[in-house]
């Protein structure tokens, strides 16, 4: 009988910590290699709209790395053809990945062209309305890459979930991989372009994997970015069904790369074989509400006992702790959250609320003040204002 080891949660924790680069000594000049190897460790940045301090894709990097520069980010993943190493597409939700998840993601693009994926608004073009879809198609392929904006059809709606029918088409065309993101304009808006121009020639001429060996590759890679974790959130990563996942759960479970784990109050743990188990995580960092340390909550909370909800579409007076809050970490617990607002126009940034947790030691103020100047810096403001001091 195989003895399955117990690890503490405060191993645990560190391990996971490990996994997603924290804890270690940031490079003085972060560049464009240390950009792709962070990338290579999380496997994706989340995209999201919200732009109250930065776009989301923007900050993990920065919580590891330091004051990089956004315009390498930038043109690994809009650039020149020679430049871009990245790609937009749906994985644990709107992302940027590295280009060798292309065909580990065609499951995906040949169920969305089926019908099988994809918002339920979008699936009629894969069906009775793709005719219309492949007119749009036919028109990107011509005239070259264009934006929802650019279409007659469009024009009159607005906002970001004011969705025409064109909009509806184009969209099913991307999670069908048809098309892809070609560049993003100043407004954020994508512009689209058809596939076989905007990816490289040499990762669209790769083999499509078969689909069981897409998921295990997929479940590999999330445990390697988590480092331990239950099943749940293995397949969580890439948002995967549990009849996807098990199955490959399973499978790299009997070649030894994933360990079965005890860790009180989990369920179904595993550790990748090849996760660093460090004594000590001198971490320092503001984390975006989208950074997959703590993207999922139930997590976060078993991990550090810390519950964090994002309250962006709670009403102001219903707000707990604040719009835009992000957790501050140190050592290796989460001891504090910050609702922070980039003012633009006056330069500053702007601190609403700070919360600290009961177990925050003495120093927390000293180094999270530390953190929100650098922050500030990063974002070229000018300093830090308090708004308003919480509990």
């Amino acid at each position: 009988m195989t003895t399955i080891e117990r690890i503490g949660l405060p191993q645990a924790r560190r391990i996971a910590l490990a996994a997603q680069g924290f804890g270690q000594k940031q490079p003085p000049r972060p560049g464009p290699r240390h950009l792709l190897h962070t990338l290579d460790r999380l496997h994706l940045h989340q995209i999201d709209s919200v732009n109250v301090l930065s776009r989301a894709h923007y900050l993990p990097a920065f919580s590891r790395l330091g004051a990089y520069d956004r315009a390498d980010l930038d043109t690994l993943a809009w650039g020149s053809a020679r430049k871009r190493k990245l790609f937009e597409y749906w994985a644990h939700e709107a992302s940027l990945l590295p280009h060798d998840f292309q065909p580990l993601l065609r499951w995906r693009m040949e169920r969305a062209d089926r019908g099988n994926a994809g918002w339920s608004g979008m699936r009629v073009y894969a069906t009775e309305r793709r005719g219309e879809a492949m007119a749009l198609l036919d028109r990107i392929r011509i005239e070259g890459p264009l934006a929802v904006s650019d279409f007659e059809a469009h024009k009159g709606q607005s906002g970001w979930w004011e969705w025409s029918d064109t909009k509806r088409a184009l969209e099913w065309l991307f999670w069908a991989g048809h098309i892809t993101t070609a560049t993003r304009r100043g407004n954020f808006e994508r512009v689209y372009d058809v596939t076989e121009r905007a990816m490289p020639s040499a990762v669209l001429a790769q083999p499509t994997p078969a689909e069981p060996d897409a998921h295990r590759a997929l479940i590999e890679r999330a445990a390697r970015a988590h480092g331990i974790a239950t099943s749940r959130e293995l397949r969580d990563y890439f948002r995967q069904s549990p009849e996807e996942a098990h199955p490959a759960i399973q499978a790299l479970a009997e070649e030894g790369i994933l360990v079965p784990v005890d860790v009180p109050g989990w369920r179904h743990a595993w550790l990748h074989r090849d996760a660093r188990r460090p004594r000590r995580i001198e971490g320092q960092a503001l984390l975006a509400p989208f950074d997959p340390l703590i993207w999922e909550r139930d997590r976060v909370e078993r991990l550090f006992g810390f519950r964090y909800r994002i309250e962006i579409y709670v009403p102001a007076e219903k707000r707990q702790f604040g719009y835009y809050v992000l957790p501050f970490l140190l050592g290796d617990q989460l001891i504090a959250r910050v609702d922070l607002k980039a003012d633009r126009q006056g330069r500053r940034l702007i601190v609403r609320q700070t919360h600290m947790e009961p177990a925050a030691p003495r120093h927390t103020g000293e180094a999270l003040q530390i953190e929100l100047e650098k922050l500030a810096r990063w974002l070229g403001l000018d300093g830090v204002a308090l708004d308003q001091i919480g509990t």
